[in-house]
């Protein structure tokens, strides 16, 4: 036979396998810290607009959570239930929601970050009919802006 030869023939190339560097760990998701309500509710005995110590626990959170998250503003929105006259419950209504006024100003809040508003029984938070006592209408809203 015939046999054509174009030169030397090629060394086999060998390939040594180099170890394989291992991925880098896929990072792990940032944990965000449970976020705390922006509002904030205390509630009132029935005529009444002192704080109570469960209310100032509330206030004191409030406080510490707008220091926390950088809130510039706070309302407070006072509300009373439907006992009594319109005139008279905004007048109370008024009247609570200064009374958390001073206590945030107590707490360090600056008296031009705190607005305060009297709604009297405009917004119940729960539904009744006039003259009904309902505890969880006598309150004050606290919404961190």
């Amino acid at each position: 036979g015939l046999r054509y030869n174009f030169g030397a023939p090629k060394a086999a190339t060998v390939v040594t396998p180099v170890a394989a560097a291992a991925p880098a760990p896929a990072p792990e998701p940032a944990v965000e810290p449970a976020a705390l309500p922006r509002n904030f509710l205390v509630f009132f005995d029935f005529d009444r607009s002192e704080i109570s110590p469960e209310a100032d626990t509330i206030l004191s959170d409030a406080v510490a959570y707008a220091k926390a998250n950088g809130s510039v503003r706070i309302a407070a929105s006072g509300h009373a239930d439907r006992s009594g006259s319109d005139e008279y419950n905004v007048a109370l209504s008024m009247r609570r929601g200064n009374a958390v006024k001073a206590r945030l100003q107590a707490l360090g809040v600056p008296e031009t970050e705190i607005t305060v508003a009297a709604r009297g029984e405009s917004e119940p938070l729960v539904q009744t009919e006039d003259g009904v006592r309902e505890p969880q209408n006598r309150r004050v809203e606290i919404v961190l802006e």
